[in-house]
């Protein structure tokens, strides 16, 4: 069991990398909250302390939120170790420069193809993924994949405060941290 709160900020930023470069961690999925309380699971792309980085089309609804209010929740679990991480930050969306290029060009054309479709959220009279009826199950080559990248941004996520909860047979335990003034104590579960 982890005993010192040194020792729970290190399992909180071992878990975060690891759920960024491993897709079978149970929190390479976490629950993202925009500022009006809209929630949805996002895929965690990088993690480098204390920031997170996410894909998002530039056209999602949330970005307009995030413009107008950045301030953005994370929750992120693990159900078979029963640990909980819930994050607070400020959030930003890049459009261009090099850290977009460099998400962009990671990603292969299967992947990218969803930003050749209609917008989050369209309106259809049918069951659609919005893509293209030419690339439906199958990746675009890189030049039919060329307009996708216009519509294609990151979320940066700064995170601010870390609450870290397990939950333990012999008594849960809760530990808090704002990582701006880098305080950190315990707290009942």
């Amino acid at each position: 069991m982890i005993e010192t709160l040194d020792e729970i900020r290190e399992d909180a930023a071992r878990r975060l990398a690891r759920a960024a470069s491993d897709r079978r961690s149970p929190m390479h999925t976490p629950v993202v909250a925009t500022a009006d309380a809209d929630t949805r699971v996002m895929v965690l792309r990088a993690f480098q302390p204390w920031s997170l980085r996410f894909h998002t089309d530039r056209r999602a609804p949330k970005v307009a939120v995030i413009e107008d209010d950045p301030r953005i929740g994370v929750l992120l679990y693990d159900k078979s170790e029963k640990v909980q991480i819930r994050l607070r930050g400020t959030a930003r969306i890049e459009r261009d420069g090099p850290t977009v290029q460099a998400a962009w060009e990671a990603g292969d054309n299967f992947a990218r193809r969803c930003y050749l479709g209609d917008g989050p959220g369209t309106l259809s009279d049918t069951a659609s993924s919005g893509l293209p009826e030419a690339f439906e199950g199958i990746a675009p080559s890189d030049e039919e994949l060329a307009p996708a990248r216009a519509n294609f941004a990151v979320l940066l996520v700064e995170i601010e405060q870390l609450d870290w909860f397990t939950l333990a047979r012999d008594g849960h335990r809760r530990a808090q941290f704002d990582l701006v003034t880098g305080a950190a104590c315990w707290a009942t579960p």
